[in-house]
């Protein structure tokens, strides 16, 4: 299984560090995305990091703030978020989702959910001041 942590609640401007967890299986060989859902809204991916060559991808909404990475040896992959905004507030999740398929090309999982192998439970993530 996946498990997300690391959700609080943070002022605009801050940061936070989600974790994801597998237990039962070695994340090392899969690609990882992070996808979010904020209330109303459908579930999107914002980032991916490949299991072949650690590549990673970002949505626009995300780049150049959120950090994606992984420790192989701790199997978890992490999402570095700087510079948190309001929009940000969301369920984020963490998912097998070989090749970045549905989160390496970002938008709504609407319609891809079946090419997700694993999805966490989720972590939330609430910014407001």
């Amino acid at each position: 299984q996946l498990v997300e942590s690391g959700g609080d609640l943070v002022q605009p401007g801050g940061s936070l560090r989600l974790s994801c967890a597998a237990s039962g299986f070695s994340l090392d060989p899969f690609s990882i995305g992070w996808f979010r859902q904020a209330p109303g809204k459908e579930r999107e991916g914002i980032s991916c990091i490949t299991g072949s060559d650690g590549s990673t991808k970002y949505a626009d909404s995300v780049k150049g703030r959120f950090t994606i990475s992984r420790d192989n040896a701790k199997n978890t992959v992490y999402l570095q978020m700087n510079s948190l905004k309001l929009d940000d507030t969301a369920t984020y999740y963490c998912a097998v989702d070989p090749d970045c398929f549905v989160a390496g090309t970002f938008g709504p999982v609407t319609g891809r959910e079946s090419y997700i192998e694993l999805w966490g439970q989720g972590t939330r993530v609430t910014v407001s001041s």
